[in-house]
């Protein structure tokens, strides 16, 4: 599922018509001190990460003056979190908090519906709010055809014992964001916390949003760059294999990368032809004492030149030792286009490491016989087998293979 950052999100709940919090996106610690000074009164500085427990790792500050809130905004501008670095904050003002709630709607595989959820014990991750306080948090499937009804969300609101004017304002919030969520096609819009300040008015303190990945290309107002469901920024890498997929249905590629830094040694471009192939080789180079750089699988019966590109991507990563591409064994796609595509990017890049190709399924003769005679004049050994030989004895060719490499290297 893609994400949206908060900021994005509350741009969507007030453009909905659900309160906010006053404030801005910075930058910078200049442009925190800006938008401090522009509301005047105590701020809260927020992290803009795809994370939870932001306040806990140091993402979320309060500050009662613009200077405070640039010194603030210094110490996160830049920080990690949970391997996500920071580029932006979010500057609003301080709630005066009375009481928090939850309001969430969630599509439910196992109600096979949209979900309406609340709670009167907000700020808290709602697993867990379920899990320790269940007696806490009141559920609604929603029919799909009808929407939200007010009835349905006031008997919801009730059910948590509110009444009076504060139910009315819950209601219409709750009303707003079912429709929101059916709006953008959200797999879940979640507000937590939902804040009654002391005053009495209702704010979006937080919100979640993360949109169906099918229903990216329908909502290019979302401005999401790329449809896959990350807990981080897609890398350069991840966005150029992105754009190769996003009109092309030939086939699947899907492209994760699992390493930037490569710190170590034994890095190992993959490439799988299938999910549960893919998981079984993985496994098996994992074992093995490899490392994976990368995630990456064509199947489905792709072109070669969706192929091509998935290989070129995966070779275009640092300090790799080896190429390892294993699929099921058993798959329904002419294997010769996997092949004509392979060869193609390592004839391309002149492959100087080994690569071994376990390519089993529909022509998978021709396709060992086209990977065989057309890399022999490389400078890295390409080695193909079929659906026969074990997985595990593929890996284990691939370990000689880097060996050999690296000693011919040595002399040289």
């Amino acid at each position: 599922m893609a994400r949206l950052f908060e900021y994005q999100g509350k741009e969507l709940l007030k453009e909905c018509g659900i309160p906010v919090p006053r404030g801005r996106l910075a930058g910078t610690p200049a442009e925190a001190r800006e938008v401090a000074a522009e509301l005047g009164k105590p701020v809260v500085i927020k992290a803009q990460a795809w994370v939870t427990g932001r306040a806990e790792a140091g993402g979320i500050k309060f500050a009662d003056s613009p200077g405070e809130a640039a010194m603030h905004a210094e110490a996160i501008l830049g920080l990690q979190l949970k391997g996500f670095r920071v580029e932006k904050v979010l500057v609003e003002e301080k709630l005066d908090v009375a009481e928090q709630f939850y309001a969430g709607v969630i599509v439910s595989d196992q109600y096979r519906s949209p979900v309406m959820m609340f709670s009167t014990m907000g700020g808290t991750g709602i697993e867990e709010i379920a899990r320790a306080h269940p007696d806490k948090v009141w559920r609604l499937p929603v029919d799909i055809f009808t929407g939200l009804r007010e009835h349905e969300a006031r008997n919801l609101v009730r059910r948590a014992g509110i009444r009076g004017k504060l139910q009315a304002k819950l209601v219409q919030v709750l009303v707003k964001l079912y429709r929101l969520a059916r709006k953008v096609e959200a797999r879940s819009l979640e507000i937590n916390p939902l804040v009654l300040d002391r005053s009495g008015e209702i704010y979006a303190a937080d919100c979640r949003v993360t949109v169906d990945d099918n229903a990216v290309f329908r909502h290019p107002e979302l401005g999401i760059e790329i449809a896959r469901e990350f807990d981080r920024p897609a890398t350069p890498l991840e966005k150029i294999a992105y754009k190769v997929e996003e009109k092309d249905y030939r086939g699947t590629f899907y492209f994760l990368q699992l390493e930037t830094q490569y710190e170590d040694e034994g890095y190992i471009g993959f490439h799988g032809g299938g999910g549960g192939g893919s998981m079984m080789a993985m496994d098996a180079l994992m074992r093995a004492g490899f490392k994976l750089a990368n995630f990456c699988d064509t199947s489905g019966n792709p072109p070669a030149s969706k192929v091509y590109r998935a290989a070129k991507i995966i070779l275009s990563q640092p300090k790799l030792e080896g190429y390892f591409h294993s699929g099921s064994g058993v798959a329904s796609q002419e294997q010769y286009h996997t092949a004509r595509g392979m060869v193609k990017a390592f004839r391309e890049v002149n492959l100087s490491i080994p690569a071994v190709i376990r390519i089993g399924g529909n022509s998978e003769e021709e396709a060992i016989r086209i990977l065989t005679e057309y890399t022999r004049d490389l400078p890295g050994k390409v080695e193909a087998y079929g659906r026969d030989v074990p997985v595990e004895y593929c890996v284990k060719r691939l370990k000689e293979l880097i060996a050999e490499n690296k000693a011919r290297k040595a002399v040289s």
